[in-house]
């Protein structure tokens, strides 16, 4: 069974340690300074073979660098530090860890970007189809636009003649053709969901993709935790998700 080690006991740590057993891994420590019971620093004797990280942005870039000089291997599901990825490659290479990072560890979501990535590419073949896209998140969510949403809306530029530019702000002005909007909505408690919308005069096709439970984010984080433990190097889910479907 793999020994794990939680960084951030928040609703994903809980509902993490909650699944753990039934996904083959045994939570050997937990880490969150603001959590009673827990312990309050990183220090490399609570650490175990695969770290799961899902504490704040703002401390995710330190908690890397930090288990990386301990010289274990960790799953990052915190967003925000992603602009940072080469210094934390360059980690994983100095520090011989491996390193598993995503915007979002759904493993429906990530055959959903599949799906639109597809749908944005045959699309693009009929130009009187324009796109534009969603994504609603609770109240307590730090990041906006979510990461997610920032995948897809890439996988659609990719895929685009005609989009080149991600516009995620509010308009007060006409959307120029090769602007893709992509809007963000935060409220209640909506654990996560993303829609792209294919758009013309005479019909509209959307795509959506539904968080039922935050139980689909940490399935797909223990498995990470899985793979990773496997590995030396820098890897996306993505990159996981691509082994997998080989």
């Amino acid at each position: 069974m793999l020994e794990i080690t939680l960084i951030g006991y928040g609703k994903m740590g809980r509902m993490i340690a909650s699944l753990a057993e039934g996904q083959g891994c045994h939570v050997h420590s937990i880490i969150d300074p603001t959590q009673e019971g827990c312990e309050r620093e990183i220090r490399p004797e609570f650490l175990a073979d695969v770290c799961i990280d899902f504490s704040q942005p703002d401390s995710a870039l330190a908690n890397i660098r930090q288990v990386a000089a301990a010289g274990k291997n960790l799953v990052v599901g915190t967003t925000g530090w992603h602009k940072q990825l080469d210094e934390v490659k360059d980690l994983t290479e100095k520090h011989g860890i491996g390193l598993l990072w995503g915007a979002n560890f759904s493993i429906g979501m990530n055959l959903f970007t599949r799906v639109a990535r597809y749908a944005a590419s045959i699309s693009d073949k009929f130009p009187m189809y324009d796109v534009c896209g969603w994504e609603m998140h609770h109240n307590q969510k730090a990041d906006s636009p979510s990461g997610t949403a920032i995948q897809l809306a890439s996988a659609i530029l990719e895929e685009s003649s005609v989009k080149d530019e991600a516009v995620y702000d509010k308009l007060d002005r006409k959307i120029q053709r090769n602007e893709l909007h992509f809007a963000s909505l935060r409220g209640g408690a909506v654990p996560g969901t993303h829609s792209l919308i294919f758009d013309c005069e005479t019909d509209s096709l959307e795509l959506t993709h539904r968080v039922r439970s935050r139980a689909c984010f940490a399935t797909g984080a223990l498995q990470a935790a899985q793979w990773i433990s496997l590995r030396k190097g820098c890897y996306s889910f993505n990159q996981m998700m691509e082994d997998l479907l080989c």
